[in-house]
């Protein structure tokens, strides 16, 4: 067997592996790529536990394994069990997007089948620090923002949670109620998210700032220089002792008010760490019309 990772975890038995983690569709999935001819590959761009890649080997016993995994641990956890399968079993600590790069330099020039098990499994979750989420009004969220509030998780031990924002620069966004707002402190943690303009330049918009209509008068609508004032955007990185804490947490009131369930660990003393992009994701899904234009663009995607 050849293996390529990191993080090594000193204990745990054969067996406790095998009931730390189920594989979606097990049978299925053997099933469907029946027959392998002999010799041939399967590539397991998700190896994890070894769920799948065990199941498959035990099918049909002249089956070749390339098994990936960006999780050292979990790749980790995987060569022990599959050690028994000796030579039969490559396995690369890497990211299945470097799929085709992995195969040529362990000499997989083709392949009968490729695995990806897109999702967590469940020793992921039992993991501390594990876990991931956008909100479903946020359906164009790109690759980019998932990996930058990953890191900025990892990278901040002291919060339970990660999210991202982006700078607000029309007076019309900081005062809508359809745009959660967040204000950070020095070290880029949220201290507050509101549907209310906040921060609130009380003397620029002193004069123009309508109470009753609740918003800015055009006559003058631009922000002032230097506001710090930023959109939340609705993706969470969460650590896995925080999510299984979460539901146990007494309701604020603040989060009832505002509608923002991220306002509960706000309330019990949990930090929030967030990542600041320049730019403006692509548009999220606030309202009636905003649904229509995302429908609009699925549909160009697809014709």
């Amino acid at each position: 067997m050849i293996v390529k990772y990191v993080n090594a975890i000193p204990s745990a038995s054969v067996n406790t592996l095998a009931e730390l983690h189920r594989p979606v569709l097990r049978d299925e999935v053997v099933e469907w790529l029946a027959p392998v001819p002999p010799g041939g590959w399967i590539v397991d761009g998700t190896v994890g536990l070894a769920g799948h890649a065990i199941a498959l080997l035990e099918r049909a016993a002249e089956t070749r394994l390339l098994g990936l995994d960006r999780d050292g641990e979990s790749l980790d956890l995987a060569a022990r069990r599959l050690a028994r399968f000796g030579s039969r079993v490559i396995l690369r600590h890497a990211d299945y997007r470097h799929l085709a790069d992995e195969a040529a330099e362990c000499g997989v020039d083709a392949a009968h089948a490729i695995l990806l098990d897109l999702g967590l499994s469940s020793y992921q979750l039992m993991r501390a620090g594990r876990g991931f989420s956008f909100q479903g009004d946020e359906p164009l969220v790109e690759p980019g923002l998932i990996r930058a509030v990953a890191t900025l998780l990892a990278e901040t031990p002291e919060a339970a949670m990660a999210t991202a924002c982006h700078p607000i620069r029309e007076a019309a966004e900081l005062f809508n109620p359809n745009v959660v707002k967040v204000v950070l402190d020095r070290a880029g943690l949220a201290r507050y998210f509101s549907r209310a303009p906040v921060p609130f330049a009380r003397d620029a918009f002193a004069r123009s700032y309508d109470p009753v209509r609740g918003a800015v008068a055009p006559s003058k609508p631009a922000l002032p220089e230097g506001l710090p004032c930023y959109r939340h955007i609705g993706v969470y990185a969460y650590r896995a002792e925080f999510l299984t804490a979460y539901p146990r947490l007494e309701r604020s009131p603040l989060e009832e008010f505002e509608a923002l369930e991220q306002l509960r660990a706000l309330w019990h003393g949990y930090a929030i760490a967030v990542a600041i992009r320049q730019d403006a994701p692509l548009p999220g899904v606030d309202t009636a019309d905003d649904l229509k234009r995302v429908q609009a663009a699925f549909d160009r995607l697809h014709h």
